[in-house]
């Protein structure tokens, strides 16, 4: 999401449940064997979690720079047993109007009505991702997942697919807890200006929570995807993308401190990071014929929300 520097007016409103950390599943463990032992245990193995909340946020400046920052989220997680589901949907739109010089009479000097305004949309984001864990103990589980996401000022009208694995927790304790995880990756991507094409990739996954105070907390994580097939992308025309080459590294980091009861602040950052990018979308002049330029390999976001738990 593109930075501007003149912000002179910000309405912030946030509601997001608070994030759901790495799931230990609790299997029954009988150290007594009285009927009412037994009764509260069926009990906790029956109970139902849930977790559920949202975010939305706005960001107006107006005068001589104008922006419109929108952004929203939606998170929602069941917990019944052993088994977990767990949907969470992003998104963010911007878009910014600046002045630009337009010497129509070409003395060189800018006069009276030669210069106006470009308006153009700098990051118009969608994605969605639905997960399922099977805890098959304290420390292990299966997982799949599906996901979505477009992301057109990068390039990416649609990337979509699936994931498959084994999750394993590593370490944990009453501060500490570390998660890895190991599987399989596909996704479809279709850039905005050329044919899709489908990518099969190994996957590695780690993921730490920390709680460094009684109200705060650091949690951080890192998602590798390695391409196990041969890609042919139009940026490329040449050359095949061979195995590993079209390596995705995906991290986030946040830190989140209470201010009240159910009210807590939040403060994350999020890098993408793609070795293969897609095309870069065209402007309102094209390219030139066969030249069709990569995006940047790298994106990032820095945010600051404030997080309501409300289940």
């Amino acid at each position: 999401m593109t930075n501007h520097t003149s912000r002179t007016f910000i309405i912030s409103a946030a509601i997001l449940c608070a994030t759901a950390g790495f799931a230990e599943a609790q299997d029954p463990k009988f150290s007594h064997s009285s009927e009412e032992d037994l009764e509260e245990l069926k009990k906790q193995a029956d109970k139902v979690e849930w977790k559920a909340g949202a975010l939305a946020g706005l960001i107006l400046t107006r005068g001589n720079a104008r922006t419109t920052t929108l952004s929203a989220g939606a998170k929602a997680s069941r917990k019944s047993g052993n088994n977990k589901l767990q949907i969470d949907l992003g998104g963010a739109f911007a878009r910014s109007s600046f002045f630009r010089p337009n010497d129509a009479n070409g003395n060189g000097a800018i006069s009276e009505n030669e210069y106006d305004r470009l308006s153009q949309t700098t990051a118009r984001m969608l994605e969605g991702k639905a997960r399922y864990d099977r805890f098959l103990s304290d420390h292990d589980a299966l997982y799949a997942s599906l996901q979505g996401l477009t992301n057109e000022p990068a390039g990416k009208e649609f990337t979509g697919g699936g994931q498959a694995g084994y999750s394993r927790t590593a370490f944990k304790d009453d501060k500490h807890n570390l998660v890895v995880e190991a599987g399989y990756d596909y996704s479809y991507e279709k850039p905005v200006t050329d044919a899709g094409w489908s990518n099969h990739s190994l996957r590695a996954f780690a993921g730490y929570e920390s709680k460094l105070t009684k109200d705060s907390g650091f949690d951080a994580s890192i998602e590798g995807l390695f391409n196990v097939n041969e890609l042919d992308v139009p940026t490329r025309p040449m050359d095949s993308v061979g195995a590993f080459e079209d390596a995705r590294i995906n991290t986030q980091l946040a830190l989140t401190t209470k201010l009240f009861e159910d009210i807590s602040f939040r403060f994350g950052f999020a890098a993408r990071y793609d070795n293969v990018p897609s095309p870069l979308p065209a402007f309102s002049t094209p390219f030139e014929m066969d030249y069709l330029p990569e995006a940047q390999k790298l994106d990032t976001k820095a945010e600051a929300n404030l997080i309501i738990s409300f289940l």
